[in-house]
């Protein structure tokens, strides 16, 4: 009998302890409700409680976040939208977060769906489809000070999809297709331009070069020219009346081997002949005399 009380009392010793002493990590906090009445939170480390006394209720001093299903909101340009986020927060104060609210998770879920349609409302469209991040910013502030009031903080609002009607995305698939046409187009004529400018370029340098090969062969062909006629202009100028006249003579032998019956003589040639005249006169004196 003595045993059975002495287990007995061990484990009520067990009980007590287990109720009375709390190890509490550094991640957590225990709000203590002594006779109903908040004490404060206690932690990291053991906390000592007193028996049936003390009421702890944990929380939890890490950052969670909380999963806000797909909810159809109506832009401004009254286009409806399927938006679905996700919620980051931590707890700031862990009084407040048990006394003020019974069920942070529920409760913000409301408020975010809510908040979420108020800031879709007032944007159209085509802001809510690329505008994501200020959206985002929007629905933190807007969060965080209805939940600040409860000693939590929203740290971060996360969009993760967005979906629009069928025809919407029809729409904005074919309009799309007409952007990637029109830079197609705009990319091919201005390759095609840039070609012809090449082209043109090319032409214009080829047509320099041709002019200025042209003037180039101009230049030698008149260089060449005037260097033969300082050559022969220098031979003129060694040649005396003997030797022009022994060439006409020559010239004369040519055209008496030919069929003409007449012959047309320059006015030089009959100057010179005036010396051989002048010699066979004297030669015919000198015969008679």
């Amino acid at each position: 009998m003595s045993y059975l009380l002495t287990a007995i009392i061990i484990i009520l010793v067990i009980i007590i302890l287990s109720a009375s002493i709390k190890v509490v990590r550094e991640y957590q906090r225990l709000v203590v409700f002594r006779l109903g009445r908040s004490v404060g939170a206690r932690g990291p480390g053991l906390v000592f409680l007193i028996p049936i006394v003390d009421k702890p209720v944990w929380t939890d001093l890490r950052e969670l976040y909380l999963e806000i299903p797909s909810q159809t909101c109506i832009t401004k340009d009254n286009a409806p939208i399927d938006i679905d986020f996700l919620i980051y927060w931590r707890v700031m104060d862990p009084s407040l977060s048990v006394i003020q609210v019974a069920n942070f998770a529920g409760a913000s879920q409301g408020i975010a769906t809510t908040t979420l349609r108020a800031v879709i409302g007032d944007i159209p469209l085509d802001d809510v489809l690329s505008k994501r991040e200020d959206i985002n910013r929007v629905l933190r502030t807007k969060l965080d000070e209805v939940t600040e009031r409860w000693g939590v903080k929203v740290t971060t609002v996360e969009i993760r999809e967005i979906v629009p009607p069928k025809d919407i995305q029809d729409a904005m698939n074919r309009q799309m297709s007409a952007e990637r046409n029109r830079r197609a187009m705009i990319i091919e004529s201005e390759g095609k331009r840039q070609s012809a400018i090449l082209v043109a370029e090319g032409e214009k340098q080829s047509a320099i070069l041709k002019a200025e090969g042209d003037r180039q062969a101009a230049i030698l062909r008149a260089e060449g020219f005037a260097l033969a006629l300082e050559k022969i202009f220098g031979t003129a100028k060694t040649v005396d009346s003997k030797t022009m006249m022994l060439q006409y003579f020559d010239t004369l032998k040519q055209m008496g081997t030919g069929a003409a019956t007449k012959f047309i003589f320059p006015m030089e040639f009959m100057s010179m002949l005036k010396p051989l005249a002048g010699l066979a006169e004297e030669a015919v004196k000198k015969q008679g005399g």
